[in-house]
C-alpha cells in the first residue's frame, strides 16, 4: 500500500503518509489514491484543488464553511514547512474545542485529512512555503467564516516567537466563544 494512516488524538483526523519512491533522478509518490482512501475510512469525494504560497511568519486561519457548503480538507506542503492546525468545532464532539498540531513539509511529506465540522489554519516557518490541498466543497463566500487565530479560550500553541502576518480579514475574526455553534447544526 502506497500510504500508511495514523488516526490522531482528536477522532476523524487522520496523518497520512505516502510511500516514496527515491532514485538517483528524484522522487515519486502517490498523493491520493481514492481505494486506499476508502479502505482506511476516508469517503470523501474531493470537489476542489487549492494551491497556495506563502512567506515566512505568514499564518492563515482558522477558517471553515457552514453547512450545506462545509468543507473536508486534505492538506499538504509541497514546499518549505508549516505547522498546520485542526480545531473541532463539532458541538457535539468530545471533544469540542480541541486542536491537534502537525508540521507539515516538503521532507515528511504527509498530509492531515480534516473532516467537516473543524476550523483549519497553519504557519509558515521556512522562508516560503506551498500548500496543496484538496476540499470537498467548493468555496462558498457566503459561507466562510472563521475564529480569531489567538483566541484565549482554544490557547493554541503555534509554535512560534514571532508576530505572525496576517490578512486584514484574519486579523478581526471572532473569539471562540461567540462563533454561532447552530450555523453548524
Amino acid at each position: 500500500m502506497p500510504f500508511s494512516f495514523e488516526r490522531l488524538e482528536i477522532e476523524d483526523l487522520v496523518l497520512v503518509t505516502p510511500k516514496v519512491f527515491n532514485d538517483e533522478r528524484g522522487f515519486f509518490l502517490e498523493s491520493y489514491k481514492k481505494s486506499d482512501f476508502v479502505k482506511n475510512g476516508i469517503t470523501t469525494e474531493f470537489q476542489q484543488d487549492n494551491h497556495s504560497k506563502s512567506t515566512k511568519g505568514v499564518l492563515r486561519g482558522l477558517h471553515y464553511q457552514i453547512p450545506p457548503f462545509a468543507q473536508a480538507k486534505l492538506v499538504r506542503c509541497i514546499r518549505g514547512r508549516i505547522y498546520d492546525v485542526a480545531v473541532d468545532i463539532r458541538p457535539s464532539s468530545k471533544t469540542f474545542g480541541k486542536y491537534i498540531k502537525v508540521e507539515l513539509s516538503e521532507d515528511n511529506k504527509q498530509m492531515l485529512y480534516i473532516p467537516e465540522g473543524f476550523a483549519h489554519g497553519f504557519v509558515v516557518l521556512s522562508d516560503i512555503a506551498e500548500i496543496l490541498y484538496k476540499t470537498s466543497g467548493e468555496y462558498s463566500p457566503e459561507s466562510d467564516r472563521g475564529i480569531f487565530w489567538a483566541d484565549k479560550d482554544l490557547n493554541i500553541n503555534w509554535g512560534i516567537d514571532f508576530e505572525p502576518i496576517l490578512s486584514l480579514k484574519d486579523q478581526h475574526q471572532i473569539a471562540f466563544k461567540d462563533f454561532n455553534k447552530k450555523e453548524l447544526e
